[in-house]
């Protein structure tokens, strides 16, 4: 049973590996083609229907690029479709919620201090927030709202600020925020699966057909870009955001998402402006600055982190880990080994919060954190950082007796 634990953490990192390698190649191909359009030339030697054309060296050569606003008058012999960066993206997103936070929903998904449901409940809330937010979203785009981008933009930030504040609701505050990047990047991937995409293909076989294409199926798809440009780099905070407590372990951590979105809106703004030639609006990086502030502020000043588990809110199956007959020595371990960092208010100079949000200064804690601790200072040196508290080889052996003696004696 503990070689699954094992098993499960590799799962989850290679899951994790997939889905930084498939989001770097979205992003990036993403980010070159807005820079690309918002940097076209419009010259008087185009052919006819090209809308601008653009030079640009990389690596040793030039490179020649011409954009057609509708489309080119004959279907080009070879067409590279961009499509699969975004799927797979979702894809591995996907599996790497149902590895960690499906498989692990007592633990990282519910906190029974906000809302007492059953794991199933809680997964069903989940799934179904990502299939709603879609709907709606894409109900507000095809409404006359619609018709007015910036517009639609403010209510589209209103949404996201109600959901931001809805999974604060529902979940632990930091599956909050990874459900908060979790809907907008659905958004994103269902942009290019459900109206991109299939928007191009209608041009495309448009032209095969020998008909002139319909222009308001690129105005569309442009639409649903420059969403998915503006809605980026807030997705990618909220995906690093696990790693850190403070960005998600306040009562004001709904007033932080609020803020990031702001952010990646100042940001690409700077970003937008520079490639088209328009100038460079060092006010965005201002904001950007004050707006950061602004959250490093609501991070402290409430002094109320809600970490990922309570002594009242652990899972009865983590009830085993404590009545295990090595619980005492793992527990005067932990107590020596962690705890100064690992505590409500820690000692270890320069922690001013517990990392992770991870506390493990009572008998449930320890024993909600049984599986962590087993893989991060049992199986592997990864805890304490550094080995900055000298902790002995047969010490991680202790820690390995334990979780693996609680294990088998589930079983029996």
């Amino acid at each position: 049973m503990y070689e699954y634990a094992i098993a499960w953490e590799w799962l989850a990192f290679a899951a994790r590996w997939f889905h930084v390698i498939t989001a770097i190649a979205w992003i990036g191909s993403s980010f070159y083609f807005i820079a690309l359009d918002l940097g076209l030339v419009k010259r008087p030697h185009l052919p006819p229907g090209a809308y601008g054309e653009e030079w640009q060296v990389h690596g040793g050569g030039f490179y020649h690029i011409q954009k057609y606003l509708v489309a080119p008058a004959q279907m080009p012999e070879h067409l590279t479709w961009f499509k699969y960066e975004s799927y797979f993206t979702w894809i591995s997103g996907f599996l790497m919620l149902c590895i960690v936070y499906y498989g692990g929903a007592d633990l990282f998904l519910i906190d029974r201090h906000v809302l007492d449901i059953s794991p199933s409940v809680a997964i069903l809330i989940s799934l179904g927030s990502l299939a709603l937010g879609w709907v709606v979203y894409d109900l507000l785009c095809k409404s006359p709202l619609g018709r007015n981008t910036w517009g639609l933009m403010a209510v589209l930030y209103i949404v996201l600020v109600f959901m931001a504040w809805g999974y604060t609701q529902l979940f632990t505050g930091r599956a909050a925020f990874l459900h908060l990047g979790a809907f907008t990047a659905t958004i994103m991937s269902a942009n290019v699966f459900m109206i991109i995409i299939p928007n191009q293909k209608i041009v495309v076989a448009d032209l095969i057909a020998g008909r002139v294409p319909d222009p308001k199926y690129g105005q569309v798809a442009k639409q649903r870009s420059l969403h998915n440009n503006y809605l980026t780099l807030p997705v990618i905070f909220f995906m690093l955001s696990n790693h850190y407590a403070l960005s998600f372990g306040t009562q004001f951590s709904w007033v932080i998402a609020a803020l990031v979105f702001l952010m990646g809106v100042t940001i690409r703004h700077w970003f937008n402006t520079t490639h088209a030639r328009k100038g460079r609006p060092t006010w965005t990086w201002i904001v950007t600055v004050i707006l950061f502030i602004l959250i490093m502020w609501l991070s402290t000043v409430p002094k109320l982190l809600t970490g990922e588990t309570d002594a009242a809110a652990v899972a009865p199956a983590f009830q085993q880990f404590a009545g295990d007959p090595h619980f005492p020595a793992v527990k005067q371990l932990v107590s020596t080994r962690c705890s100064m960092c690992h505590a409500a208010e820690p000692v270890y100079e320069g922690i001013v919060r517990p990392p992770n949000g991870v506390m493990l200064e009572n008998d449930a804690e320890i024993a909600a954190h049984a599986r962590e601790i087993y893989i991060q200072a049992g199986r592997s040196h990864a805890m304490p950082p550094g080995n900055i508290t000298d902790i002995t080889p047969d010490e991680r052996k202790l820690l390995v007796a334990w979780f693996e003696s609680a294990v088998e004696g589930k079983k029996q």
